[in-house]
């Protein structure tokens, strides 16, 4: 019988009943392993009862039939309730020399089936009632002290097969086990690197789009309620929607680069605080009063990675201002030196009336933003209070660099 696998491989199950499932532990065996089991067991009886037939008497020989008609009868039960019929079968040796067969494999099924103690019980309980057998039947031929030395022989060499391939079952169920929970991690790790892969890519369009499309929903939305522009106001407004539509192509064209090979020794470099200017200047360009404090020490020792979060913790604030606060005033500030910390703090005040956005606006890029400062080994607050939006971030700067700082600002 077969089962398919969590993931699609095929299983075999247990042979015996005790070796299945909780649920399924006690499940009936086949009418055909049943019928086997009587049919091998009668034709042994009947061996043994023709063999003894000439040397016992008349009361003998009727004993004999009745126990082995009630060892055929009693072997099926093996099958269902090993142990009771076992110690049935025992009962029935020390009767006739017919439950003999079904006795033994009675001792060999116990010990494949149930653990150790109770099968070398049952072996005992079998030598015991050979024993008390071939007192008052003796066997024609041997001693009965060589009797019962083959006695003792044959069924601890019953007990321990029996063992061996209990043994030898569970070692390998046990590996089959191994290999599924393995399987499964497996498929667990390849599904948690897809999803942190999805997370990654989601971000990184994030960061680089959601940027320059607010700057062109802006130029678009001037020449939307400015039918009284001039002609060279709104030459200028779609000369800029073009080129940010084509950097915005180049940029996640670069991004995807960067996501299938990060050791693509052509892909373009990342934007860092040494960018941190053009960016401030492209919100300029588009409207917006910002103020740029730069109060860093020593920016060429920054680490490469801390300046990249940085510059996407700006970013990410000017788009907000620029969905949210269409208009008003934006302070960026940025401090710190090797050793301690670069904190960098976004402010701008909140519109008097709340308007429609720019654009609309997912909800997750500051929860991103949160996450990937998180994963720089800094802090990151936003909020809004006393009529001002504020975003202030940490990143840690230790004072040995840790990487390729930024070559100087531009």
């Amino acid at each position: 019988m077969r089962a398919a696998g969590r993931y699609g491989h095929r299983v075999c199950n247990p042979t015996w009943p005790d070796e299945l499932p909780p649920t399924q532990r006690h499940r009936m065996p086949t009418l055909v392993g049943a019928v086997i089991l009587a049919a091998a067991m009668a034709v042994l009886t009947v061996v043994t009862v023709w063999s003894r037939f000439l040397a016992d008497t008349d009361a003998l020989r009727w004993l004999d039939v009745a126990v082995g008609v009630l060892a055929v009868a009693a072997a099926p039960v093996l099958l269902w309730r090993p142990v009771p019929a076992a110690v049935l079968l025992t009962a029935l040796a020390v009767l006739s020399p017919a439950a003999t067969p079904a006795a033994s494999t009675a001792a060999l099924l116990v010990a494949q089936r149930r653990p150790f103690p109770v099968a070398a019980a049952v072996g005992a309980g079998g030598i015991a009632a050979q024993a008390v057998q071939g007192a008052w039947r003796p066997p024609g031929g041997l001693t009965y002290g060589w009797w019962l030395v083959l006695i003792v022989a044959a069924y601890g060499a019953l007990v321990g097969w029996g063992a061996l391939a209990r043994a030898r079952r569970a070692l390998i169920r046990s590996l089959r086990e191994r290999a599924r929970r393995a399987e499964a991690e497996q498929g667990r790790r390849v599904a948690e690197a897809r999803a942190a892969e999805r997370a990654r890519i989601a971000g990184e369009m994030h960061d680089v789009l959601a940027h320059r499309l607010s700057l062109i929903a802006t130029y678009a939305g001037a020449l939307e309620y400015r039918p009284d522009a001039s002609a060279e106001q709104r030459t200028h407004a779609a000369g800029v929607i073009r080129t940010g539509v084509h950097q915005a192509l180049e940029e996640l064209r670069e991004v995807i680069s960067v996501l299938r090979d990060d050791e693509h020794p052509d892909t373009p470099p990342q934007p860092t605080l040494a960018d941190l200017a053009r960016l401030v200047e492209e919100s300029r360009a588009a409207g917006m009063r910002v103020r740029l404090a730069d109060e860093v020490a020593d920016a060429g020792a920054l680490p490469a990675a801390t300046g990249r979060t940085a510059y996407r913790v700006v970013q990410e604030a000017l788009t907000n201002a620029r969905k949210h606060a269409a208009g008003e005033p934006v302070q960026v500030t940025l401090t710190g030196a090797p050793g301690d910390r670069l904190v960098v703090e976004v402010t701008n005040p909140l519109p008097a009336t709340p308007g429609t956005p720019v654009l609309p606006g997912t909800g997750t890029g500051l929860i991103g933003l949160t996450e990937r400062v998180r994963l720089a080994g800094g802090e990151l607050d936003h909020g809004a209070a006393a009529g001002w939006f504020r975003l202030h971030a940490w990143l840690a700067w230790p004072r040995e660099p840790t990487g390729t700082g930024t070559a100087g600002r531009r």
